[in-house]
């Protein structure tokens, strides 16, 4: 690479960091897009790998007394990290344009029924119940794109969790993915030792741009966070539909 490069991949990972301390979720979705428009969607994937585990247990550990009860991030985390590794395979071997363009027009409908029914809520029975088939069908997005926020944010934000329960419940989901993803990308040959270096290396931008976000979130409501979290949502599907076209 380049400076100009380099310079436009740092940018995006202090980007995707303040995103992440802002509202749990977004590094992926804010760098991968723009390094896979340098390289390739499969090394902009491995190079996220380590970010993804180090960043959500730095929010896990923060938010730990704010998990949901039940055993619901146990089971979502469970059915995620089996996810990942079916995802990682039709990373390797499969394309990814249908199920881009599937999830993408997903989002767009459960983003329309918000706004058109604002009081719209997934009961937390409800929710656990469905927790491990749905942490399955983040985790195969999330080995498969680097993604996992089309089901695994989608999900959380039915539940219309406060701020501090929505980062912990999706910081349980994202490190489990990333965990099992590590081994999955080595076994298929997608992951050695200079891209793991460049996987580290990618950590520094976004956990110093982290505390920026949660600067930024302490100072907004409950209902501007849920708008915040439409908007990512509305980008991700956004640059699904987008590239799968």
């Amino acid at each position: 690479m380049d400076y100009s490069a380099v310079a436009v991949v740092v940018f995006a990972l202090a980007m995707g960091g303040t995103l992440k301390g802002a509202t749990g979720m977004g590094a992926p979705l804010m760098a991968i897009p723009i390094m896979a428009s340098q390289f390739d969607v499969r090394l902009a994937v491995v190079i996220m790998v380590i970010p993804s585990i180090v960043t959500n247990v730095v929010q896990l550990w923060q938010y730990r007394r704010h998990l949901l009860p039940g055993g619901f991030s146990r089971r979502y985390a469970i059915g995620g990290a089996a996810g990942a590794l079916l995802g990682t395979a039709l990373l390797a071997y499969l394309p990814e344009r249908a199920l881009s363009l599937g999830l993408g027009t997903a989002v767009v409908a459960y983003i329309a029924l918000r706004l058109s029914r604002p009081d719209l809520k997934l009961p937390f029975e409800t929710a656990l119940k469905f927790s491990v088939p749905a942490g399955v069908s983040a985790g195969v997005l999330q080995g498969a794109s680097g993604i996992s926020a089309p089901v695994s944010v989608t999900y959380l934000n039915a539940m219309r969790l406060d701020r501090a329960t929505f980062v912990a419940s999706v910081s349980v989901i994202f490190m489990a993915m990333a965990s099992l993803q590590v081994p999955s990308l080595i076994w298929f040959g997608l992951l050695d030792w200079h891209r793991f270096w460049l996987s580290c290396f990618a950590v520094i931008p976004l956990l110093l741009f982290m505390p920026v976000g949660e600067r930024i979130a302490r100072r907004i409501s409950p209902k501007v966070f849920d708008r915040l979290i439409l908007v990512v949502l509305a980008l991700l599907a956004a640059r699904l539909i987008w590239s799968s076209l």
